[in-house]
């Protein structure tokens, strides 16, 4: 009988099939999926749509939160897919795993580009990269490294010295800069140097290297291929072979091909340098093997863009925060001002005395986390218990730093920027909460290699800032940095600070 249909009837049907297979597979997703007894709200246990609406948006993390408040620390967000605030959920999800058990694995959608560097490898490869990389990262190579940070942080502090000069001469108001542009240009120059022996010179020119703001660039682009993903995979290589211009992995390409260049510059130069390809060079396995060029020039890649922007946004958090909570700046300035008799004392390591220091960026990675995005995990074969509740294999594991950070079980006063909580003598009389829920640099076997160093990183360069300059906020645009989107990474607008300068001892 459908043999006589008319040929305009033909999409009408198949559009009709496809109708009846979509509410029969919502339907099933609904009433009898493995996850049918996880909590969230039944549309988006029905279908990925409602999820996808609320990522392209760059605010899916505030949705998320929003549904947590509602149905409690662990909702299912998709058909596949659950989403945890409990902070128990980090050592379940992430932590480290018995022998013979299972590792839950890196969403291959999410991660297969990056599966010939730390931040994708298999179990097997990671602990190989990660024993290697290590080395680089060892107290002794800080210490070695102090001089390659300093001169750019030293960079840094003339060309607002050169600012502020010059405005001084104009007139009784101190000069507005973009300080998260400065922050950014002084975290790319530092870990192109130790990545890759030399410098970006975003500091010495004053603007982006243009491989830099392709990363800045591709961070939105991103959101939209990994939403194609979720459906069609086989549509991104038509895009790519159609327009591949407008393929992210256009970008992504030049940028290995950029990182492939650098570390064979950096072989030619022979010389020995505290920089990270220097130990990957000569570090060895447990196995005896040591990384193959383009192994370095992929995890030097990785390296740049986990130590560059990530770092340069809890700086532009924490200038923002300091600005918007004057209190906090005043009690900042004093432990700073008061514990040198000069700048010139204030290195990467005197810093570490510095506690109030350490609380305003924990609560500044609290209140904005330095990497917004999920970061999933697949449930193991033969699936697990998280959190309470059973879950399948392949199911899409999620913890939102967001989510957990302004939950309100984990967290009192989510909303407030108060560093306070963070010291054992805290004068607020604070509810602790779960403040394990606080993991900028993630958990168990895949954490962040670079903490301690982000760490005297940030301090540095904040504790030089404090000493030198009174910070405002110079405009209603930068007063709504708070609104600022995230997929991956965070993309920011400017955050223009009035910076005055302060005469110290």
């Amino acid at each position: 009988m459908l043999g006589f249909l008319p040929y305009f009837a033909w999409p009408l049907v198949v559009l009709g099939l496809a109708a009846v297979v979509a509410v029969c597979n919502s339907l099933y997703n609904v009433l009898f999926h493995p996850l049918r007894a996880v909590p969230g709200p039944k549309l988006w246990a029905a279908s990925r749509i409602p999820y996808t609406v609320a990522w392209l948006s760059g605010y899916l993390p505030r949705v998320i939160l929003k549904l947590h408040e509602k149905h409690g620390d662990v909702v299912r967000v998709g058909p596949n897919c659950v989403s945890y605030a409990d902070p128990d959920a980090y050592q379940e999800i992430r932590g480290h795993r018995k022998a013979g058990q299972g590792e839950h694995s890196k969403e291959h959608r999410v991660y297969g580009a990056h599966r010939h560097n730390i931040l994708g490898a298999d179990r097997e490869e990671h602990a190989r990269f990660r024993r290697i990389l290590s080395h680089g990262f060892s107290a002794k190579r800080m210490q070695d490294q102090q001089p390659l940070i300093t001169q750019h942080v030293d960079l840094l502090m003339d060309r607002l010295h050169d600012l502020t000069h010059s405005a001084q001469e104009k007139g009784p108001h101190a000069k507005v800069v973009d300080l998260g542009a400065w922050f950014n240009f002084t975290t790319f120059d530092i870990i192109g140097d130790l990545a890759f022996g030399e410098s970006f010179d975003c500091l010495a020119n004053s603007r982006y290297h243009p491989w830099v703001g392709a990363i800045l660039r591709t961070i939105e682009q991103f959101g939209w291929w990994l939403a194609i993903q979720w459906y069609s995979p086989r549509l991104l290589r038509i895009i790519k072979a159609v327009s591949p211009r407008a393929y992210i992995g256009a970008g992504t390409d030049a940028q290995a091909d950029f990182a492939a260049q650098k570390v064979e510059k950096r072989f030619q130069l022979g010389t020995s340098r505290p920089d990270f390809l220097d130990s990957m060079m000569v570090a060895k396995a447990e196995d005896g093997r040591m990384l193959t060029r383009d192994e370095m020039a992929a995890n030097a890649r990785i390296l740049v863009l986990a130590g560059s922007e990530t770092t340069a946004s809890v700086l532009t958090g924490t200038a923002y925060f300091l600005a918007k909570y004057p209190d906090c700046q005043r009690r900042l300035a004093e432990e700073v001002r008061s514990s040198y008799a000069s700048e010139a004392e204030i290195d990467l390591f005197s810093v570490n005395k510095l506690k109030y220091m350490l609380a305003v960026l924990d609560e500044s990675m609290r209140m904005f986390p330095p990497v917004p995005s999920h970061l999933p995990r697949v449930c193991q074969a033969g699936g697990d218990t998280i959190c309470g509740y059973a879950v399948p294999a392949k199911t899409e594991l999620e913890i939102w730093p967001w989510v957990m950070n302004y939950y309100s079980k984990n967290f009192a006063m989510p909303e407030k920027f108060i560093p306070e909580r963070w010291l054992n003598d805290d004068d607020k009389g604070l509810e602790k909460g779960r403040p394990n829920a606080l993991q900028p640099f993630s958990v168990g076997p895949r954490n962040c290699v670079g903490k301690n160093l982000a760490y005297l990183e940030m301090r540095l360069i904040m504790a030089r800032i404090i000493w030198n300059y009174d910070l405002a906020l110079a405009d209603e645009g930068s007063d709504r940095f708070m609104a600022s989107k995230s997929f991956s990474l965070w993309v920011k607008g400017p955050l223009n600070i009035r910076l005055t300068p302060v005469a110290t001892e």
